[in-house]
């Protein structure tokens, strides 16, 4: 079930559609998880009328922008590669994941359909999950940090004129200009999140203007006194002479991996592909900025070797340094003259790493890629379970 809030005091204006007024409590019957529904104008077209069963599993992917790419990057660097014959279509498969389907949507479209049962998986920015989402029991975030698309939701207000000692959020709400004829004006595009928060900090005379895209240029227009918008830098709020307060980030955020918990829970084949996608994800960003470290080292055992490879501060590994007797051929006999030492390091760290190698010792160091690194069991797994009654 969605959550609600009290708006008393906010009054919202939009500038692009009828809709977002006093919609915020309206609640959209839910059709069965193996049903399709056609929205129409209005509202949703009644489940009896547009059911359509299907076995097959439906992930949605931003069809456009950064978010876009660095999603299809992302999962291509999970041997997960996205086929898209035909440019034009709004439909794709993974070779790897059979019976998945993906469809190309707009990252806020990804989130209704998966409350109305059209979409099982998507991959979107936690803003958009929690804007659209509005605490739905049925979204469950999988994995909350795909570690691309980062961005804060925040509070902003111009750097002069009657904002020039503010700054904070709290010193925001006690300003005493504001009242029901003269109310502060606010733009945003996310008219679940901004008034929630606005209320939350105790802002009493609200009047909020829905807008998508070039808010920073609303204050300096005249039209609207604060911004709620996404940042990133920060660097296009300075150059429109526009600031941050503090206390004022309504959330942080990513891009997360989100699923319909009735799909998980009924649909045949989703926990299984989920799965598989979590395993890949959680191994690859682990892996990320991790190399593998190899060298040769002298040693009259493995466990001597051991200890003076662990001696140094930098090679303690994940659990610690594979080694291995190297084998060689002396007057026709095998004997084990050198001890291979493997030992993941973090990347930034490789120098310091070949250099306490080398003072141990170490010779013939070789540095390989991770591609991977696959933990017993994710706890992002064990979680979602939990979350399932499973």
């Amino acid at each position: 079930m969605a959550a609600s809030f009290d708006l008393t005091g906010i009054i919202i204006h939009s500038s692009t559609s009828p809709l977002f007024t006093g919609t915020h409590n309206t609640k959209i019957k839910r059709p069965s998880p193996n049903a399709i529904s056609t929205v129409i104008a209005g509202g949703v077209a009644p489940p009896e009328s547009a059911q359509v069963e299907r076995s097959v599993v439906r992930l949605g992917l931003p069809s456009k922008g950064r978010m876009s790419d660095e999603t299809l990057n992302l999962l291509k660097s999970c041997q997960l590669t996205v086929r898209k014959p035909n440019p034009r279509q709004y439909t794709a498969d993974i070779p790897l994941l059979p019976n998945l389907e993906v469809w190309f949507q707009r990252p806020k479209d990804i989130v209704r359909k998966l409350q109305l049962g059209d979409l099982d998986l998507g991959i979107v920015g936690y803003d958009t999950v929690s804007e659209y989402g509005q605490g739905s029991d049925d979204l469950v975030i999988v994995h909350d940090a795909l570690e691309f698309g980062a961005c804060r939701l925040s509070v902003a207000i111009p750097k002069e004129g009657i904002f020039k000692n503010i700054n904070s959020i709290d010193e925001l709400s006690r300003m005493t200009q504001w009242t029901a004829e003269r109310p502060l004006r606010v733009v945003t595009g996310f008219t679940y999140l901004g008034p929630k928060f606005l209320k939350e900090k105790g802002l009493q005379h609200v009047a909020i203007t829905t807008a998508d895209g070039a808010l920073e240029s609303y204050p300096a227009m005249g039209t609207a006194d604060v911004i709620v918008d996404l940042v990133s830098s920060g660097t296009t709020l300075r150059e429109n002479n526009l600031k941050e307060v503090e206390g004022g980030t309504v959330l942080q955020s990513q891009a997360v991996l989100v699923a319909s918990k009735r799909s998980l829970s009924n649909r045949e084949g989703v926990l299984e592909i989920t799965h598989e996608m979590l395993e890949r994800l959680e191994a690859h960003l682990r892996a990320t900025g991790e190399i593998m470290v190899t060298a040769n080292m002298r040693g009259n055992n493995a466990e001597e070797v051991a200890h003076r490879v662990l001696s140094q501060t930098s090679l303690s590994g994940l659990q610690g340094p594979t080694v291995s007797p190297v084998y060689c051929l002396c007057d026709g006999k095998v004997e084990v003259d050198y001890y291979a030492i493997s030992i993941v390091v973090p990347q930034k760290s490789l120098y310091k790493s070949i250099q306490q190698l080398r003072s141990i010792g170490g010779s013939g160091v070789l540095v390989s890629k991770i591609t991977y690194i696959f933990d017993e069991e994710t706890p992002r797994w064990r979680k979602l379970l939990s979350q399932l009654g499973i």
